[in-house]
């Protein structure tokens, strides 16, 4: 294992170690609101900083942007992390969130991490070596035909203005020409079970770099595609993003292009 990847473990499991130790006190975390249905808890900030900690111990010199503390340092090597995605799942002792760790080096995605605390599963990639699940090689899934994929997605939830009814066309379509629809809530997992076959899709909207940059790195290097919903490379910066297996994807882009045009 690379030794920035296996920074980027161990940070990864101390954060889980954190939200493990809080999972059963919840009513006794300090709650914010970030903005509408957006919340942040003292279990998020100590994650973080248990994260953050295991970086700088080891290299000082490199760049944080995490969720909570924002950007700090400059260098060409720059960790992208979240250190609970799926906060609301937590707060409620909905069982799935996860820790999510990527590092850029000169703007390119080179490791990243998704831990699992509570199936104490950890997925990996660092590129040009393949994706990993516990230390086992996962690729895609080998479906082939849309009728049969199982897709996850994401409900826009933050902006309480925000007019649903492109979003729902595409749920619908989506639904009408699928197996089935899965809503977990917690993004990076649901990259990374693209990427480990468990779904063969995923779409969503309105989110941030440090959902996406570790899961990006871990469907790529598991044979999958990930790109903005309309085809661009700038997802992490959009915040839009459709992931599959090669067939998937372009079918899924194929089949909903005019509801994706409607949602940009």
């Amino acid at each position: 294992m690379h030794g920035l990847l296996n920074i980027a473990v161990m940070a990864a499991r101390r954060a889980g170690a954190v939200l493990g130790r809080n999972f059963n006190k919840r009513e006794k975390l300090v709650v914010e609101s970030k903005s509408h249905n957006d919340f942040v808890s003292s279990a998020d900030f100590a994650a973080e900083k248990a994260i953050i900690e295991v970086i700088h111990k080891h290299y000082p010199d490199h760049a944080i942007h995490a969720e909570e503390s924002g950007i700090q340092g400059n260098s060409d090597h720059v960790w992208i992390i979240d250190p609970l995605d799926g906060t609301t799942n937590y707060l409620h002792g909905f069982p799935i969130f996860a820790v999510s760790i990527g590092l850029q080096i000169n703007g390119r995605l080179e490791h990243a991490v998704v831990y699992d605390p509570m199936r104490e599963e950890l997925f990996s990639a660092s590129r040009g070596q393949g994706a990993q699940l516990d230390g086992h090689k996962i690729r895609v899934s080998g479906i082939k035909d849309l009728q049969g994929a199982l897709v996850g997605t994401g409900i826009p939830y933050r902006d309480a203005n925000e007019d649903m009814r492109p979003y729902l066309r595409m749920l619908s379509k989506v639904a009408k020409n699928t197996s089935g629809i899965r809503r977990p809530g917690a993004a990076s997992l649901d990259l990374c079970y693209v990427a480990s076959g468990r779904l063969d899709a995923f779409w969503e909207t309105g989110l941030a770099p440090w959902d996406l940059a570790a899961g990006t790195l871990i469907i790529r290097e598991a044979g999958g595609i990930v790109s903005g919903l309309d085809g661009s490379e700038n997802h992490l910066d959009s915040g839009h993003v459709l992931a599959g297996t090669p067939r998937i994807y372009r079918d899924l882009a194929k089949l909903c292009s005019k509801e994706i045009k409607g949602l940009l």
